[in-house]
């Protein structure tokens, strides 16, 4: 997952050189008064993204199949915890009728 991330953020920073480059050559039209940094930004943003989704698909199902063995062995954690808890309540239950 972190190794997704790093990538990610990283054609996203790649992109931001580019878009900055391009803006202040005067390729890409600048942003209105002091919004020059945020326009620089959101046009990285919105280059980047569909970069990362082509570039990084495998990486990407990598990472969720990595999440989804991790929610797996929480919820078989969550149930075995649940059948113990039920198990002893039975137990307690039983040895009440009994006496």
């Amino acid at each position: 997952m972190l190794r997704y991330t790093l990538m990610r953020l990283g054609i996203f920073v790649g992109c931001l050189v580019v878009v900055w480059g391009l803006v202040y050559s005067g390729v890409f039209p600048r942003g209105l008064g002091e919004s020059n940094g945020m326009w620089i930004v959101l046009l990285a943003l919105l280059v980047s993204a569909p970069i990362s989704f082509v570039v990084l698909r495998k990486e990407r199902d990598r990472a969720s199949e990595q999440i989804v063995s991790k929610v797996d062995r929480v919820k078989a954690n969550l149930e075995a915890n649940r059948s113990q808890e039920d198990g002893a309540d039975d137990a307690a239950r039983a040895q009440g009728q009994t006496s």
